[in-house]
């Protein structure tokens, strides 16, 4: 019951932090002091506390879009386990509806950008779901490749199974579906150097001309679903690349939320040290994720 309500108690408050420190690690490297590392937290509760507004053109499906989609989120970070404990929902083929949450979150956030009636934001939707198409098959390889290894169907087995033993005996593919997941997390979270969360620029702009007409509330459930979507995949891949056991269980989570934080570091030096690729890089570099996931499946099967 304690690992559960911890579990609970990080979805609800750790996301938001991510940001904060990928943020403020961007912001040393080019030598600005750069906002408060809770910002997003301030962020979030003033966005809590203005009215929305909706166009008269939009429907129940802008609306609901937000709503829909952060639900989806919730209930997919129920699914991954956090540290060496199991998640609150888990059963049999669960990372098959882990997936398709995911997909089911897209989808809403995607027609309700359509339901304003914007060729913009029509421009981003196309965008989004085109790459969504090659980042999803990279993913479910890498689960199939990982359920291979662990015999399980599981996501709290599939993750859990991972360990040190298991890079002694099967590093090669590890070391690749590592690289595949990484090029996913960046792309599907919308970081540089496959897209700049901060831009405002037409010809650049993919998920963040999606939600240019929420406002208020209605906004503030984008970016916390943005945030928990970081911090589940994350999770998620913090698994694969360093399967560290601890003893004590409250020692083992405070290794987690070290682990979490460490990655918010790691991608905060990408997105300080690598420009953002052109709009055809994208595709190609999501294509190589898949290949990567496809090898270390290969490798397993052999």
């Amino acid at each position: 019951m304690a690992d559960i309500l911890i579990h609970l108690v990080l979805i609800a408050l750790m996301p938001p932090l991510l940001f904060g420190v990928i943020n403020r690690t961007k912001a040393v490297f080019a030598g600005r002091s750069g906002a408060p590392l809770f910002q997003p937290y301030y962020d979030l509760i003033r966005l809590l506390r203005k009215s929305t507004v909706f166009s008269r053109t939009t429907t129940w499906v802008f609306r609901a879009g937000p709503l829909v989609s952060l639900a989806a989120i919730l209930v997919a970070s129920l699914l991954v386990p956090l540290g060496n404990h199991a998640p609150p929902l888990s059963f049999n083929g669960d990372m098959i509806l882990f997936i398709y949450l995911l997909a089911l979150a897209r989808f809403f956030t995607t027609i309700a950008a359509l339901d304003t009636g914007s060729s913009f934001e029509g421009m981003g939707a196309a965008r989004e779901v085109t790459y969504s198409c090659l980042a999803e098959p990279a993913v479910f390889i890498a689960l199939l490749t990982l359920s291979r290894l662990s015999g399980s169907l599981s996501l709290s087995g599939i993750l859990t199974h991972s360990s040190t033993a298991l890079w002694m005996t099967s590093g090669a593919a590890l070391i690749l579906l590592v690289a595949g997941l990484f090029i996913v997390i960046l792309a599907e979270n919308c970081r540089i150097p496959f897209d700049d969360p901060n831009t405002h620029l037409e010809l650049t702009m993919i998920h963040e001309v999606l939600v240019l007409d929420h406002s208020g509330p209605a906004f503030g459930m984008i970016m916390y679903g943005a945030a928990l979507k970081l911090f589940i995949l994350g999770g998620f891949f913090l698994h694969v690349l360093l399967p560290l056991r601890v003893a004590n269980p409250f020692l083992d989570w405070l290794v987690f939320i070290a682990s979490m934080l460490l990655l918010a570091v790691a991608i905060g030096v990408v997105e300080s040290s690598m420009a953002r690729f052109r709009l055809t890089r994208v595709p190609q570099m999501l294509l190589a994720a898949c290949i990567l996931s496809a090898f270390a499946m290969i490798l397993v099967l052999r």
